[in-house]
């Protein structure tokens, strides 16, 4: 298990978050910005430093309660909370990560991107095992 807090053999995830930074742009800045995002990935896929990503509409649903039984529309996060879309980065350290975030051609325009390193094991199992571990020895 990789015990580094800042490295991660299993990639980072780019979360964009904003969706409405392109407001107040003229469809020629709009049409700018599209492409400098498309070539931006493009670039980082040819280098082999992205492995996927996608935008994401501003629609869905939400799933919660016991045995997902309500299914309500959403989400409803604020516009400059909500994700935009993602970027699965092959990178394996932080910096590496920060380094092409940093590029993000939404930045100056107001778009976060939240970097989040991929996890090997669900933390939460990782915890429950140790609990479980604990209590065997206690």
């Amino acid at each position: 298990m990789n015990t580094n807090k800042t490295d991660s053999d299993n990639g980072y995830l780019l979360i964009f978050r904003g969706t409405d930074w392109h407001k107040g742009l003229s469809a020629e800045e709009m049409q700018h910005v599209v492409s400098r995002w498309r070539e931006w990935f493009d670039r980082l896929t040819e280098q082999g430093q992205v492995a996927g990503g996608n935008p994401l509409e501003n629609t869905g649903k939400v799933i919660s309660g016991p045995q997902g039984r309500v299914v309500a529309d959403g989400p409803f996060a604020e516009a400059k909370e909500a994700i935009g879309g993602y970027f699965l980065l092959t990178v394996a350290t932080e910096d590496e990560a920060l380094s092409i975030a940093r590029q993000c051609p939404g930045l100056p325009y107001g778009a976060i991107v939240e970097v989040r390193p991929i996890a090997e094991r669900c933390p939460m199992a990782v915890e429950a095992y140790a609990a479980a571990e604990s209590f065997a020895v206690a």
